[in-house]
């Protein structure tokens, strides 16, 4: 027989247990299952609802959601708590009580304490759509999806990914980490390079799980045998460039063993630990398109329609730019002084320097009328205006406009620079934000300057991006950790494979000769191991 629970008391609540002593039985039921999942007292939760029901009780959705919550939170569950969950889950039910994303959640992590409950995990998942008009969430899908890759169930693992996609739904790090490693612990070649890419669109660096993960997979007797015989480098390139620059998509490249270190990034580019150069990974030319249109359509939404539509037209017939300079940013620039206002010099001395770096070229100032009509009030700065104006250098945006559609739409489509301090971070940039388009085309693009004794200093986009890269080479480069103060620290790994010149080596190396070619890399090669700089 079961001893009487011992309800807990805390003295710090004296003052509020008697004042739930006080209050209507449900609420003294909700104040003692609220201390129970603060002090983690499993077993007394489950009494007090026990009771609860037996006198007839009636629990609220937080009472069923907080005992839940509290069973799927525990490291491990014995079998009986387990059903005793699932009892709880169908006495919910009874009562009509709604589950809630949340209770799904919870019974979700519950079911994985069973021998078979991923497959349960997943079904609570894959219906609570239809069953309860609830769209999961990611860590809805979390828990199946981790049994499945802990136990090497690959192909149920990928399902769970499927449905996750169906349901929109995208994976983040952890997510794709896992898949990656169950794909390569099952030998899955085409799986890995799915989730490479995977990782390297959903993700800038990697954490230290994912890097061992990926390392895991390069030094494997299967990585070896993924491979692309017969390819053109030239043709590769062209790829990649037509990508952004950041990736060939299409699959494993060269033959044999990898090579694993990891390495430095010079400050122009050069990996340390193979001599290859990382590009600065742009938009692809169908994302650039894209992202314009996206930029026009919410422009056009916000704006008054034909003034916009004007400068789309405008900028048909003026489309030889480089650079395009926000002009209110640069004028306004340290400013906030009594007697600071626009400030047209800091602008004529960025449109020179601009000009200058673009090879002479002159680059478009996008200044909004109202300033316009301010600054020309002064002759000088109103001969200045116009001389911009006479080649092409200067458009003024209407009244009524936000200024900032303007240097934006015309920066992608021109694939130009963009000079401007501003961290586009205010809500029209949040609505771009919501895209991973827009930090790629931000870092690839932004140019921000400062002034020293009058002189305007353009800072340039880095040399190259913080990403994973694929080369025509078929190698990689993953960054690893978070945001650097100062890239050239960052630790790499930087994954290349052997390859012969000749055709012929490649394809006898192909059928199963034993012949190795190493690639010399300062007087030491390392085949498929890890080799630590």
């Amino acid at each position: 027989m079961q001893e009487p629970v011992q309800r807990p008391e805390n003295p710090k609540t004296n003052g509020k247990s008697k004042k739930a002593k006080n209050g209507t039985k449900e609420q003294q039921l909700t104040h003692t299952l609220i201390t129970c999942t603060k002090s983690g007292d499993v077993s007394g939760a489950l009494a007090v609802l026990s009771d609860a029901l037996s006198a007839g009780i009636r629990p609220s959705a937080n009472n069923f959601n907080s005992l839940l919550h509290l069973l799927s939170s525990q490291a491990s569950l014995d079998p009986a708590l387990v059903d005793s969950a699932f009892n709880l889950f169908d006495q919910m039910l009874s009562y009509n009580i709604s589950p809630s994303e949340s209770t799904i959640t919870s019974m979700a992590r519950i079911a994985c304490h069973k021998s078979d409950g991923g497959d349960l995990s997943f079904d609570l998942v894959k219906n609570m759509n239809d069953k309860f008009g609830i769209k999961p969430r990611l860590r809805t899908y979390t828990p199946c999806l981790s049994f499945f890759c802990e136990r090497l169930q690959a192909e149920k693992a990928y399902e769970v990914e499927a449905h996750m996609d169906t349901m929109g739904i995208s994976p983040e790090e952890s997510e794709i980490s896992k898949l990656l490693e169950v794909s390569s612990k099952t030998g899955n070649g085409d799986k890995v390079y799915t989730y490479m890419h995977m990782l390297r669109s959903h993700v800038s660096t990697v954490g230290s799980a994912t890097s061992e993960a990926i390392e895991g997979w390069f030094t494997s007797e299967k990585a070896r045998t993924v491979c692309c015989v017969n390819w053109e480098e030239e043709s590769a390139r062209e790829e990649i460039l037509k990508n952004g620059g950041g990736y060939f998509g299409q699959g494993w490249l060269g033959t044999g063993e990898w090579e694993v270190k990891r390495a430095k990034i010079g400050i122009d580019g050069v990996c340390e630990g193979c001599g290859e150069k990382l590009r600065g990974v742009d938009l692809g030319e169908a994302e650039r398109q894209g992202f314009m249109e996206k930029v026009a359509d919410f422009a056009i939404e916000r704006e008054t329609k034909a003034n916009f539509s004007n400068f789309q037209k405008w900028m048909e017939t003026h489309s030889d730019y480089e650079a395009i300079i926000d002009a209110a940013n640069v004028g306004l620039y340290q400013q906030n002084f009594s007697d600071g206002g626009f400030s047209i010099s800091q602008l004529d001395a960025v449109v020179r320097e601009v000009k200058k770096r673009c090879n002479d070229k002159w680059p478009l100032v996008v200044l909004h009328n109202r300033r316009m009509a301010a600054l020309s009030e002064n002759p000088s700065n109103r001969e200045l205006l116009e001389s911009w104006k006479s080649v092409g250098a200067l458009y003024t945006t209407p009244s009524g406009s936000n200024d900032d559609w303007y240097w934006i739409y015309a920066t992608i489509r021109q694939k130009g620079l963009l000079v401007t301090n501003d961290e586009m971070r205010d809500h029209i940039f949040e609505l771009l934000g919501n895209s991973s388009f827009f930090p790629t085309w931000k870092e690839r693009h932004q140019v921000k300057y400062t002034f020293s004794k009058g002189r305007s200093v353009l800072v340039m986009p880095p040399t190259y991006s913080s990403v994973i890269q694929e080369s025509e080479k078929g190698s990689w480069h993953v960054p690893i950790g978070d945001k650097c103060e100062d890239e050239r620290e960052r630790t790499w790994l930087c994954i290349s494979r052997w390859a012969s010149t000749k055709a012929s080596d490649r394809t006898n190396a192909v059928e199963g000769t034993d012949e190795e070619i190493n690639r010399e890399q300062n007087g030491t090669s390392v085949v498929g191991k890890r080799k630590r700089s």
